[in-house]
């Protein structure tokens, strides 16, 4: 009953070497960070996709530009993100801002609302991209976290047996197990960071995809105009 209350997971964790507790807490405090980027990326990348798809599904219906651009500029002072909508905000305000200087070329003009589109564009995908290769480090770098401190528990537990005559399997299966354990958070906190990363930034990557094409679309449009 003893061996049984002496291998159980908070006595390895309590009675683990100073350095293997510390790569511990690293770990734990990494994944709780980690958590809480997947559950922040979570809502930022669905209300992005939301905000495109009813730009798109209301931009596409046709209509007066002037008056969709209102609408578009209102929802940004009410702190509505916007995402594409953006994008079409920043490109519509530089096209009017000089559709009718008589010393620009309409080439230019259009170019003009395009670099605008594109500075948009830059800033949304890093609003997107933000947080992203926080989980890929952790992805990558708390497998190794943990095996520094598995070696070093283990190595530790050898070591204790220098001294003694005659080892036991007893002897050394606590040191081994709370060295194991440093392994097992490692994983805990590398597997939900790497799913996350790889499901996030395909997300992110087709959003990237549709605002590109809504400035090609939307540039096409304006030249039309001019």
């Amino acid at each position: 009953m003893n061996a049984v209350n002496d291998m159980s997971l908070i006595t390895l964790v309590t009675g683990a070497s100073l350095p293997v507790q510390i790569v511990m807490i690293i770990l734990f405090v990494t994944s709780l960070l980690s958590w809480w980027y997947i559950f922040l990326k979570l809502f930022t990348i669905k209300e992005a996709q939301t905000n495109a798809d009813e730009f798109e599904s209301t931009f596409w219906l046709g209509g007066n530009l002037d008056h969709f651009y209102e609408a578009v500029a209102a929802n940004k002072h009410r702190g509505k993100r916007q995402g594409m909508a953006s994008i079409f905000e920043a490109g519509y305000e530089e096209f009017k801002k000089h559709q009718h200087d008589s010393g620009r070329d309409a080439g230019d003009v259009v170019e003009g609302a395009r670099r605008a589109m594109r500075a948009t564009f830059n800033r949304e995908m890093d609003n997107l991209d933000a947080h992203l290769p926080f989980l890929a480090s952790v992805a990558s770098v708390s497998p190794y976290i943990g095996l520094f401190g598995t070696v070093w528990g283990i190595m530790n537990s050898f070591r204790g047996l220098s001294s003694v005559a005659q080892a036991t399997l007893s002897q050394v299966a606590p040191g081994i197990a709370e060295a194991l354990i440093a392994t097992a958070i490692g994983l805990f906190a590398a597997i939900p960071a790497v799913i996350a990363y790889n499901r996030y930034a395909a997300s992110v990557d087709r959003l990237a995809v549709r605002y590109e094409s809504f400035i090609d679309e939307f540039t096409n449009i304006l030249q039309r105009r001019t």
